[in-house]
């Protein structure tokens, strides 16, 4: 850095706290870039994989199983259906819920945000070999797995 004044100061450089913070910082730029190049954001690629998953469910299920919000769920799902990615229809038992179904163009969509979320976890994980990635993957699970316990909140995808 140029100007003293704007170093960061030795005794929090190393922080585990600091660095997995500046680590999730360029991973949330690196998907975000990667999804918007093809229309989409976060909430689109796991509406679309819970769909691949679990299949055809109602907005609740779905809010469920991917972690999203139900106040958010309405907007992304009106923005699929737009792109004739997800269908919304009538539940047949319960006429005042609606089944979300994953189209044809949906799977095609999933499997191009897949291609990019790949891309993106080699350009994130470029300096380590596959083996250290694989520690990585396996420490940051068992803290995220800790803490999600300890919070009872849901891990992010």
């Amino acid at each position: 850095m140029e100007n003293p004044s704007e170093e960061t100061p030795p005794r929090w450089e190393g922080l585990p706290s600091r660095l997995l913070g500046r680590t999730a910082d360029h991973a949330r730029r690196l998907v975000g870039e990667a999804f918007s190049s093809v229309g989409a954001r976060g909430y689109h690629y796991r509406l679309l994989a819970t769909l691949e998953e679990f299949g055809p469910a109602s907005q609740a299920a779905l809010g469920r199983r991917s972690g999203i919000h139900l106040s958010d769920m309405v907007a992304a799902i009106n923005e699929l259906t737009e792109r004739e990615l997800v269908e919304r229809a009538p539940d047949p038992s319960d006429r005042r819920r609606n089944i979300i179904s994953l189209t044809t163009s949906g799977r095609r969509q999933l499997r191009r945000l897949e291609k990019r979320l790949a891309e993106c976890q080699d350009r994130l994980l470029a300096p380590l070999s596959p083996e250290e990635r694989q520690r990585l993957v396996e420490l940051l699970s068992r803290l995220s797995n800790h803490h999600d316990r300890r919070t009872g909140t849901l891990i992010e995808p």
